[in-house]
């Protein structure tokens, strides 16, 4: 009887054992998968595509704009995407977005996720009016920038010489030769990413970012003076220049010139 107890005993621990096991395997194996799946590009959002957060929000996950794509460009998120859970999106390493003057994704969508207002530009709608990512060169890589003849990104935009120019520079290495440096243009880029995707080095020297990781702000303190909207913006601003008296400031700019000690106590009193 107490043999027979002590192999029950062997055999329930066993199953224990098995069971961590199978359970230690299969979080390293899903935590290599994530990994994987999340050294991927920077994923983004179809045409028209409101703010990620209000697109999460909006977006009801219907596929429907996945279908409609007619070179399969996009996608539905997964749990191994590391973004919501069945929305859609792209990679443009992998396949970029056409620009399709129909604009059948964003006609698709049953929500306004995908706004068709955002197209709209002077009473037009266009495709050319999307802005799904920014452009974005590594002039450490780029072969134009080293000084080798490559205009893969410029011929393969579909907005050539407006959303991307080419600019000539001497080269002085040579002193015989010019670099022809591909430069993106912010106003009229789309982040289609087509010049990504046809970028021939090994790890894209181009890549579309995100508007949320590539758009500055110069903020409200610098005044663009032959920008008419940044003209108007200096009717709100006060002119009073006022300043709190302190001990800093209490005497005039001579005065300080000559009383250093006096300046140096004050900082030390305040």
């Amino acid at each position: 009887m107490e043999n027979l107890d002590n192999q029950k005993r062997r055999l329930f621990l066993q199953k224990i054992m098995q069971g961590v096991g199978y359970g230690a395997f299969g979080i390293i194996a899903w935590s290599s998968y994530l990994s994987q799946s999340q050294a991927k590009s920077i994923f983004l959002r179809p045409p028209g595509a409101l703010s990620e957060k209000k697109f999460v929000s909006t977006c009801i996950r219907s596929g429907m704009c996945v279908q409609a794509c007619p070179y399969d460009a996009l996608k539905l998120s997964t749990i191994s995407d590391n973004i919501s859970i069945g929305t859609p999106y792209f990679i443009p390493r992998e396949e970029a977005c056409h620009l399709c003057p129909d604009i059948p994704c964003a006609n698709a969508c049953p929500t306004q996720a995908l706004d068709l207002q955002s197209f709209i530009a002077d009473n037009k709608s266009s495709i050319n009016n999307a802005r799904m990512g920014l452009a974005t060169i590594n002039t450490a890589t780029c072969l134009a920038y080293l000084g080798l003849q490559c205009t893969m990104c410029i011929r393969a935009c579909p907005l050539a010489d407006t959303a991307i120019v080419l600019h000539n520079e001497r080269n002085p290495r040579t002193d015989m030769h010019a670099f022809l440096k591909p430069v993106v243009v912010p106003d009229y880029c789309t982040g289609c990413g087509m010049c990504e995707r046809a970028c021939p080095t090994k790890v894209a020297s181009i890549r579309v970012l995100p508007l949320s990781i590539s758009s500055g702000d110069i903020g409200e303190h610098y005044i663009v003076g032959w920008r008419d909207e940044d003209e108007g913006r200096l009717d709100n601003v006060s002119t009073d220049v006022t300043l709190e008296r302190t001990k800093r400031n209490e005497k005039s700019a001579l005065d300080n010139v000559n009383d250093t000690d006096g300046i140096l106590k004050g900082l030390y009193d305040e």
